[in-house]
C-alpha cells in the first residue's frame, strides 16, 4: 500500500513541478506525521553557494525581461527595482513598496515578517506580490511535498531553487513556508502584555494579570503555548489566584484543513476549588472563512481530564477521571492598520463530577502603539456549570469574569 501512495505522490510532482533537471536524481522521503514527501536538496552546496545559484537565476531573469522591451531609453520606476538579497530577505506588496528582513512563517495567507523598520509584522499573503529570499526556506506545497530551498516569488509564480535544479508552482498551491535551518530562534515569535492594578484609599487593592502568547511554526506545523495568570490582593489578603497553561501542535494537511496531535491544558484556581486539572487530546480544525479582514478557524476533538480538588464534603472523592469533548473557535478580524479584535471561545463537555460543562472565552482588543508595542484590553469569561463544593460546605460562583488592560510587547 505504501509504494501505491509514494507512487501517487511523485505521480502528482511529475505534473507540478517544471524546468527538473531530466538527468538528475531527486531523494525524497516521507514524513511519518502527515504523509507529505520532503524533497531533499542532494547538491551538496553550502548555504552560501546555493544562494549564488539563485543570483544567477535572478540575473537570468533581470536579462530576459529586459530583452522583451522594445524602448531601450525606458526609464523604470523605483517600485520596479528589485534589490539584491544580502543577509536579509525582501518583500514587496501591492503598493510596490519593498520591506527588508527576516521571514518568520506563512500559513493561513499569513505572512509574518520581522523587520528592524517596522517591527514584527503580519501581511495578507496575497498583499505580497514578490518575494526574495536570503535564508533557506521550507515550502509546503499542497498535496504534493515540502521543498527546501531559495524563495523566490514573482508574477503569482513561486520558485524554489535546489543547486542547479528549480521548481515552480503557482502561489495559489502553497500551504505554508518557514525557515529551514539550525537557527531555532527563526522558528520562534510571541507576546507578552503584563497588567497592573493598584487601588488605595479606604481601602488597598492590587491586581497583577499576566498573559504569554509563544509559537513556533516551521513549514509544516505550528506550536502554540499560552499562559494566563493572576493574583489579587485586597488589604493584604489574597483574594484572587489561577493560573491557565494551553499547548496545541498542529500539522497542516491543506490550506483548509490540519490536524492537531496533541492538546493539552493545565489550570488551578485556589478560589475555585480546582487544585490541578489536565486536560489531554486530540483533533482535527478547518478554517471556515478567510478574507484579507476576517478570519475564522473551528477546531475540536476527544480528550481526557483529570481533575482534583483542594477541599471536597466528607462523602466526595477529591481525584477524579472523566472523557470529554473539547471544541474550539478563534475569530480575527481586522479593523483598521492599527487595530486588531480577537474572539476565542473554548467549550469542555466532561462529567458531572468535573463540573459537566465549561467554557474560556476571552474577546482581546489589540491596538498599536508602535512596531513593537500595544495597548491591549481583554474581556475574559470562565463559566463551570456543577462548582464543586469544598468541605465547609460554602460553592464557588459558576462564572467569573475579568477585565484586562495592559501593555503587550511583540517579538
Amino acid at each position: 500500500m505504501f509504494r501505491y501512495i509514494l507512487l501517487m505522490h511523485m505521480l502528482l510532482f511529475v505534473v507540478f513541478a517544471n524546468e527538473v533537471d531530466n538527468n538528475a536524481t531527486v531523494e525524497t522521503s516521507e514524513d511519518s506525521d502527515t504523509g507529505i514527501i520532503v524533497v531533499k536538496d542532494t547538491s551538496g552546496l553550502t548555504p552560501d553557494q546555493l544562494r549564488k545559484r539563485a543570483q544567477k537565476v535572478d540575473k537570468a531573469k533581470k536579462l530576459k525581461k529586459e530583452a522583451k522591451s522594445t524602448k531601450l531609453n525606458k526609464v523604470k520606476k523605483w517600485e520596479d527595482l528589485s534589490p539584491t538579497p544580502k543577509k536579509y530577505d525582501w518583500i514587496q506588496t501591492k503598493s510596490g513598496e519593498w520591506f527588508k528582513g527576516t521571514i518568520k512563517s506563512m500559513f493561513d495567507d499569513k505572512l509574518e515578517f520581522d523587520s528592524d523598520e517596522i517591527g514584527l509584522h503580519t501581511f495578507d499573503f496575497p498583499d505580497v506580490i514578490r518575494i526574495k529570499s536570503y535564508h533557506i526556506i521550507s515550502v509546503n506545497i499542497e498535496n504534493l511535498a515540502t521543498f527546501p530551498g531559495i524563495l523566490r516569488l514573482d508574477n503569482g509564480i513561486v520558485t524554489i531553487i535546489q543547486g542547479d535544479h528549480k521548481y515552480d508552482f503557482k502561489k495559489d498551491d502553497v500551504v505554508s513556508f518557514a525557515p529551514d535551518g539550525k537557527k531555532e530562534r527563526n522558528l520562534w515569535s510571541g507576546k507578552v502584555t503584563a497588567s497592573l492594578d493598584v487601588r488605595t484609599g479606604n481601602k488597598t487593592q492590587h491586581d497583577i494579570s499576566v498573559k504569554v502568547d509563544l509559537q513556533r511554526r516551521t513549514a509544516k506545523s505550528r506550536l502554540l503555548l499560552d499562559y494566563l495568570g493572576r493574583i489579587s490582593s485586597k488589604d493584604n489578603e489574597e483574594i484572587n489566584n489561577d493560573h491557565r497553561i494551553n499547548q496545541k501542535y498542529d500539522r497542516y494537511l491543506t490550506r483548509k484543513f490540519f490536524w492537531t496531535p496533541v492538546f493539552s491544558e493545565f489550570f488551578t484556581d485556589k478560589y475555585k476549588n480546582i487544585d490541578t486539572q489536565v486536560t489531554l487530546g486530540a483533533g482535527i480544525g478547518y478554517t471556515m472563512t478567510k478574507t484579507k479582514e476576517l478570519e475564522i478557524n473551528f477546531s475540536g476533538g476527544p480528550a481526557f481530564l483529570y481533575t482534583r480538588y483542594y477541599t471536597t464534603p466528607l462523602n466526595k472523592r477529591e481525584e477524579y477521571n472523566s472523557l470529554a469533548i473539547e471544541l474550539s473557535t478563534k475569530i480575527e478580524y481586522e479593523v483598521n492598520k492599527i487595530t486588531d479584535i480577537t474572539y476565542d471561545y473554548k467549550l469542555t463537555y466532561t462529567g458531572e463530577e468535573s463540573g459537566k460543562y465549561k467554557h474560556h472565552m476571552i474577546l482581546s482588543f489589540e491596538n498599536e502603539l508602535t512596531k513593537w508595542l500595544d495597548l491591549d484590553i481583554s474581556g475574559i469569561w470562565d463559566y463551570i456549570l456543577y462548582p464543586e463544593m469544598a468541605e465547609d460546605g460554602t460553592t464557588p460562583e459558576q462564572s467569573d469574569f475579568q477585565i484586562l488592560v495592559g501593555l503587550g510587547i511583540d517579538f
